[in-house]
């Protein structure tokens, strides 16, 4: 990590929001839906996979997950009227699982209901790790009502996902497989980035042998390599994985990976509250502030 980026780490939550707004205009759709489908019609014209998420956590009251509730089933209809190749994200929270469980599990089972009226897909995001246990029994639940139309996210970083991966391959599974962004303890999760990445490819191995389908989510070219070495081994067809990235995050790595014929999906967010979820992608990946800086100076990114 150059001193750019751990200054940027070290600092980036105490950034002001005007000045983080100038860094993350690439990676956000914009504040509407309609920025989000137009950003991922362009996705789709290079044949690009979308994957849409408004943006909004930790609500503190639940007639705030009523509203965001209306909002996902609004993408799921945007994706079906506009014909686009994109499903729907959502955050557990979002839906009010801090507040009331059954409320946020309701929320949810009513979004993946409609998702599966319209031969759509839901998935649903991990959190920290205070929502591990209630995401993974919010996805078996529906896993069981809505086969096919619903996945989870497990994160490499985690001490406990290679059991959770056991535990729950007793039916089909859809997994986004990432390292991990939230700051948790020593004691729950692998803190060196290279014991990471190697606990990203076992995790990755473990699922693929598994028969899981896997969203690949890295902007790490050596966990890209490792997958495709996998991917060869396995003989996998291009339409039983695919690679997952981050709106703006690494264009050329994004082109080499469709380049290879693997499928590739972005993930695009939008929405009023981005600056929580910019200030975490950019402590996470501090490169996105130097690539925008770059652009904003006039040199190549």
């Amino acid at each position: 990590m150059t001193l750019f980026d751990t200054l940027i780490s070290k600092t980036i939550m105490y950034v002001p929001g005007s000045i983080v707004g100038i860094f993350a205009r690439s990676y956000i759709a914009g504040e509407h839906l309609s920025d989000a489908i137009r950003v991922a019609r362009e996705l789709n014209k290079q044949s690009i996979m979308a994957t849409i998420d408004i943006l909004g956590e930790f609500i503190t009251r639940l007639d705030e997950a009523t509203y965001f509730k209306d909002q996902c089933i609004d993408i799921l209809e945007a994706i079906e009227r506009e014909g686009l190749d994109a499903n729907l994200s959502l955050k557990p929270t979002q839906m009010g699982m801090l507040l009331d469980k059954e409320a946020a599990f309701a929320n949810i089972r009513e979004i993946v209901e409609r998702a599966a009226e319209l031969n759509n897909f839901v998935r649903i995001d991990m959190e920290d790790i205070e929502c591990t246990d209630d995401t993974i029994d919010f996805f078996r639940r529906l896993r069981e009502e809505f086969p096919g139309h619903v996945g989870i996210v497990l994160q490499a970083y985690l001490l406990r996902t290679p059991k959770d991966i056991d535990g729950m391959a007793d039916a089909p599974l859809n997994v986004r497989l990432c390292k991990g962004i939230y700051d948790e303890p020593r004691s729950a999760a692998w803190k060196l980035p290279d014991v990471v990445n190697r606990s990203f490819t076992w995790c990755l191995e473990r699922l693929l042998k598994q028969g899981a389908y896997v969203g690949i989510a890295t902007h790490d070219s050596r966990l890209v390599f490792e997958a495709t070495k996998l991917i060869h081994d396995a003989s996998l067809a291009p339409e039983q994985y695919e690679f997952q990235m981050l709106l703006g995050v690494d264009e050329e790595l994004r082109r080499i990976i469709l380049e290879q014929g693997h499928r590739l999906r972005v993930y695009v967010p939008y929405g009023e509250s981005w600056l929580p979820y910019s200030k975490r992608r950019l402590k996470e990946n501090p490169s996105i502030a130097r690539h925008a800086l770059k652009q904003l100076l006039g040199g190549k990114g």
